[in-house]
């Protein structure tokens, strides 16, 4: 079974834009937000996130689980954060005291956080894995990088049923794991055992590739156009990026 792609189906505006633009803007808007620090542009940010996911018509409730996910570690900020911080007391609860600086700073990291990943779901996961690798190459990545990101995706699958494989059989023998040195033990002999069976596919793998006439390079059918929406969404992205820029670098607001 290979990794889910939820999103790669689609026939919206931004999934029929040039993928070395998507992952281009998504890297450089990422970055802005990243340094950002007033509410004003973080705000815009997440407005321009929740925009783009519009604009792709993507499933909400499939990009809800995956904001989930990354949420459910962020509330663990709020429950720290707000009382680490020295500075003024919002509130006590009992002897700890919510201060203000602690509560802008985990609001800082919430909003941040989601606003990249929303624009990570509608910019880079609108497209497929192989895709992806392609326009990295395209954009002077290492080959050899992507090389080993392609084959990584690929094969990522059949080492988790190999591990499958391996923790039935370790039950079929009547192994059931507690905190004892024979399962301890156990577990390092089950993760040998992995990477033992993982570089022999490999090499097999390769043998196989090397009779089928690999020469070192993945080539791509498709080739990447400059059409006139990718131009007019990379106006409205710099556009986006420049409002960021302004909002968080000025004192306009």
């Amino acid at each position: 079974m290979m990794i889910e792609e939820s999103f790669v189906n689609g026939n919206s505006l931004i999934h029929r834009l040039n993928p070395v633009l998507k992952i281009g803007f998504a890297i450089i808007y990422s970055f802005v937000v990243a340094v950002s620090s007033k509410f004003p542009s973080l705000f815009a940010a997440l407005f321009i996130a929740l925009f783009l996911v519009i604009l792709a018509r993507l499933n909400p409730r499939k990009a809800a689980v995956r904001l989930a996910a990354v949420n459910g570690i962020i509330i663990l900020f709020w429950f720290f954060l707000p009382f680490t911080f020295q500075g003024e007391a919002l509130f006590h609860i009992g002897p700890f005291a919510v201060t203000r600086p602690g509560v802008i700073f985990a609001a800082g990291i919430t909003l941040k956080a989601n606003a990249i990943l929303i624009a990570f779901i509608a910019l880079v996961a609108t497209m497929r894995v192989t895709t992806l690798g392609h326009a990295l190459n395209s954009m002077l990545i290492p080959e050899k990088l992507v090389q080993f990101f392609l084959l990584t995706y690929r094969y990522l699958f059949v080492i988790q049923t190999e591990y499958q494989k391996l923790t039935r059989a370790v039950k079929v023998r009547g192994f059931r794991p507690g905190t004892n040195l024979h399962t301890y033990r156990t577990y390092a002999y089950l993760a040998g055992m992995l990477f033992v069976r993982a570089s022999v596919r490999g090499e097999r793998v390769y043998q196989a590739m090397l009779c089928r006439g690999f020469k070192g390079k993945f080539y791509s059918l498709h080739e990447y156009s400059i059409s006139k929406a990718d131009i007019t969404c990379a106006v409205f992205m710099t556009a986006a990026i420049v409002i960021l820029v302004v909002l968080e670098w000025t004192k306009i607001i």
